[in-house]
């Protein structure tokens, strides 16, 4: 996601005005109140992101990424014997955590992923439901979920794949963070655009933040907050994060 990720950490950026951390806040908080959040790179911006939200244990790794089977090490005091169920905040999709969970028998791990029920590296993974069992035998050592759960238990038939017919964008470049606004600008009607936002110019199927000028024409992009378009401006397929950085996605 460089170089938007100079400007803000992945999980603040916006989908369809809606930080990632929040949409998958919003998703988790279906299935449970008691919500965590890990924290490592910007981390002063997303726990003031965070500040005065309810609810929400935050858990600093401070040295060193704990990846997220090590970080679910760091948190087994806190989680102190309930199932998880685990989301990425890089990824955004419009999935029902309840229908996900459906059927789980609690004593699987369980993998959902994005179109067929087939599990790989390549596997697109919407969320994860893992059971105490399974929580309590990581540590905090840096490691993968692939690595310590997924893949082990897919190896002895014990992993319980389910899959889901959701839209799912790993926003892990401009090209995937700029689809996955698009789509959700396709489903609200065309086009979103923030509150306080004025536009004189013409706006087509894009996403404009909050407070945003547009006097000339944005067609298939996404504005952050308080940026503007001048008079005569055209921008096409691409991603205004400040007055002085635009990201062309071609």
């Amino acid at each position: 996601m460089r170089p938007l990720t100079l400007r803000r950490p992945k999980p603040l950026c916006p989908v369809g005005n809606v930080a990632l951390l929040d949409a998958a806040l919003a998703r988790a908080r279906v299935v449970t109140p008691d919500l965590a959040v890990n924290v490592h790179h910007g981390r002063d911006q997303i726990e003031a992101h965070l500040a005065g939200q309810p609810h929400i244990y935050i858990s600093i790794e401070a040295e060193r990424a704990l990846g997220t089977a090590g970080a679910l090490g760091r948190l087994r005091g806190w989680i102190s014997g309930r199932d998880v169920v685990v989301l990425n905040a890089d990824t955004w999709c419009d999935a029902d955590i309840t229908e996900g969970l459906l059927g789980w028998d609690r004593t699987r791990p369980r993998v959902v992923v994005a179109g067929e029920a087939r599990f790989g590296p390549r596997a697109r993974i919407v969320a994860s439901a893992l059971p105490w069992s399974v929580v309590a035998e990581l540590t905090e050592e840096p490691a993968e979920l692939y690595d310590t759960t997924w893949r082990p238990a897919a190896a002895g038939g014990r992993l319980d794949v389910k899959g889901s017919n959701a839209m799912f964008f790993d926003c892990g470049t401009a090209t995937s963070y700029l689809a996955a606004n698009l789509a959700v600008a396709t489903g609200a009607g065309g086009s979103i655009i923030g509150a306080r936002s004025r536009v004189s110019g013409s706006v087509e199927s894009s996403v404009v933040g909050q407070a945003c000028d547009v006097e000339g024409e944005v067609t298939r992009s996404v504005l952050w907050d308080g940026t503007t378009v001048a008079p005569m401006e055209l921008l096409d397929g691409a991603i205004r994060v400040s007055p002085t950085m635009t990201v062309l996605v071609r």
